[in-house]
């Protein structure tokens, strides 16, 4: 079986279509290997698809008036992105680029908004992932504006933690490898602000910092600091349900 159908069957977007609706949207879908650094769109691109990473990892982010990068979401394997082409089909709006070695399925829109027509499921699903992506941000946005460097950091290792956590020996590992730029992209801060307050947290034993790799040792603690709830970890590590669906694990 091709990758890229494994991945749409298995995606949550198109999981409950027939298998004759999924060999359909294979047949009418592209699939490219991307190397880390390629860009896949930018703005002012047109929008007439939308993407489905099959294997690797993707950033969507926009460059500030000042020229820094923000950060809007990471997508993994089994998520889809620029899913705003099913709506208007006008211009992208940010930038959409490979943090690792990918394998991207392109499906044109006139596909998706096909099958939207056919299966409510579908329809509910983008809708879904457009408020959810809208919420995430706008609740990031809440985050810098009433927040301190330190907090805003705090926060979002515990984002980090919920949907990338691993437990380990020494604590939760958050399982996606961030450069200290790319943290500080993320929270409208610069690198060397990012790097001290890791470094705060390290001295304060709330966590343990390698090469591009973060274990939270005080989960609770952490997420106390803030005022909010400690996060839900994932049942399984990242990209287990897609892989051993897909027939990629024992």
């Amino acid at each position: 079986m091709d990758e890229k159908l494994w991945y749409l069957k298995n995606c949550p977007l198109f999981e409950r279509l027939t298998s004759a609706q999924v060999v359909a949207v294979e047949g009418a879908s592209h699939a490219r290997r991307f190397s880390r650094g390629e860009m896949i769109y930018m703005p002012a691109d047109a929008g007439d698809c939308v993407f489905l990473v099959s294997s690797g990892r993707v950033k969507l982010y926009h460059i500030t008036a000042d020229g820094k990068q923000a950060l809007l979401a990471l997508i993994d394997p089994g998520e889809v992105f620029g899913e705003l082409a099913v709506v208007d089909g006008g211009a992208r709006e940010e930038f959409a680029e490979v943090m690792e070695p990918a394998l991207v399925v392109k499906i044109p829109r006139d596909v998706i908004q096909s099958l939207m027509e056919q299966h409510s499921g579908v329809a509910l699903g983008v809708t879904k992932l457009m408020g959810l992506r809208r919420q995430r941000v706008e609740r990031r946005l809440k985050s810098l504006l009433y927040r301190s460097n330190r907090d805003r950091l705090i926060h979002l290792l515990l984002e980090l933690a919920e949907k990338y956590g691993v437990r380990t020996q020494e604590g939760i590992q958050i399982g996606v490898k961030l450069s200290h730029q790319e943290l500080a992209s993320i929270i409208g801060s610069t690198r060397e602000t990012v790097t001290v307050v890791l470094g705060e947290l390290q001295n304060e034993g709330r966590l343990i910092i390698r090469r591009r790799q973060i274990v939270l040792q005080e989960l609770e603690t952490l997420a106390h600091c803030i005022a909010a709830e400690p996060p839900r970890l994932p049942t399984e590590p990242p990209l287990a349900r897609v892989s051993r669906a897909a027939g990629l694990q024992p």
